[in-house]
């Protein structure tokens, strides 16, 4: 009896193991075929919402029509051991992409990106509308005074005024403004600390804060690259005498939305903090975004005599080193020269020689 029943087990046995082995047979071909397959997924985006699953995922992109079944990859993102959290966002798939490559493009976050773009002197009001036109981007702070954003982002006090490093930055659905922001204000804070720890010696500037105010004239000041290191030695040399920078672009920054293109006699004595013609030393905060070149400048400036620069009108600028010198220049540039339209300060100015004062430049009118 006993042996009739080990028998009638052991082929019991052999019975399902024969068909656990043709049902992996027939799962493994399933899987084969299934991941061989080239999808077509169409020019669309498949969302990710914040909290799904991969399983509830791949059921989406099943019943959209892109997946044969869902659980076929699921079972081979199981044997990879892929089953991480789903990054939520956009996606989009290339066509002729096999399972497989579905499935690393998921599980690896490779989601649709937007870009947004700060420019180099540009100031904090157009960085943010940058931002809030952006889209696809969380708004969250748009609407909010300077002083709430920086409280935002965890600098209280601070000017937000040429704190971001400009450049391109690549978001996903869900990122937020303040994410974002937060990234370009640690760059630029890194590379201000690295530049200025490899400062050139004996700078008239207290710290790194001074040096990101002076980079932010320069950018304005120029848009030659090979000016900017000449530019920043003047600016030197002036901080160094005492000398008044006169440098119009802190004009028309302190004129904001009252700037038309022309700057007057009369604004040149515009009270402000920012009115660099009033006032010596430097503005108390940049009025810009500076780029790289021009952080760099600050801190490693040309060695020259020059105290004066005049508009060339050509996009560059004639240096001098005394007076007479800048006299002659802004008669031969500025008077009867007819100058082109100045691309940092965008006027054909009517000239007023205004050297004896100290100007680095002519005054407009």
């Amino acid at each position: 009896m006993m042996s009739l029943s080990r028998k009638t087990l052991w082929r019991a046995f052999k019975g399902l193991a024969l068909v656990a082995a043709i049902a992996g047979l027939l799962v493994g071909g399933y899987l084969s075929w299934a991941l061989s397959l080239r999808l077509e997924p169409g020019n669309r985006i498949y969302v990710a919402t914040p909290g799904m699953t991969l399983h509830e995922f791949l059921a989406k992109l099943h019943e959209q029509g892109v997946l044969p079944d869902p659980y076929s990859l699921l079972l081979l993102a199981h044997l990879e051991g892929q089953t991480r959290a789903l990054q939520s966002g956009e996606y989009r798939f290339h066509a002729d992409i096999t399972p497989a490559e579905l499935l690393d493009q998921v599980v690896s976050g490779q989601t649709v990106e937007y870009p947004v773009t700060f420019e180099e002197g540009w100031t904090f009001k157009q960085v943010m509308h940058a931002l809030d036109s952006a889209p696809q981007l969380t708004h969250k702070l748009k609407g909010l005074s300077d002083a709430q954003i920086m409280k935002r982002l965890g600098h209280p006090g601070i000017s937000p005024e040429g704190r971001f490093y400009p450049d391109t930055y690549y978001y996903s659905l869900g990122t937020s403004d303040i994410t974002l922001l937060r990234h370009a204000y640690d760059r630029m804070q890194h590379l201000l600390d690295d530049d200025w720890a490899r400062r050139a010696p004996e700078l008239p500037l207290k710290n790194p804060e001074q040096a990101l105010i002076l980079a932010s004239l320069i950018e304005k000041e120029t848009a030659d690259p090979s000016e900017r290191a000449l530019i920043a030695g003047v600016f030197i040399n002036r901080l160094r005498l005492g000398m008044r920078l006169q440098t119009d672009p802190t004009v028309i920054y302190a004129m904001g939305t009252h700037y038309h293109g022309v700057i007057h006699i009369s604004d040149l004595h515009l009270r402000s903090p920012y009115n660099t013609y009033l006032h010596r030393g430097l503005p108390p905060t940049p009025i810009a975004l500076p780029g790289p070149a021009a952080i760099k400048a600050a801190l490693h400036p040309a060695h020259t005599k020059a105290l004066y620069f005049v508009a060339r009108g050509n996009g560059t600028h004639q240096f001098s080193n005394t007076l007479q010198e800048q006299d002659a220049a802004v008669i031969k540039y500025e008077l009867h020269g007819h100058a082109p339209m100045d691309p940092q300060v965008k006027t054909h100015p009517r000239i007023i020689i205004n050297a004896r004062s100290g100007s680095t430049r002519a005054a407009h009118q």
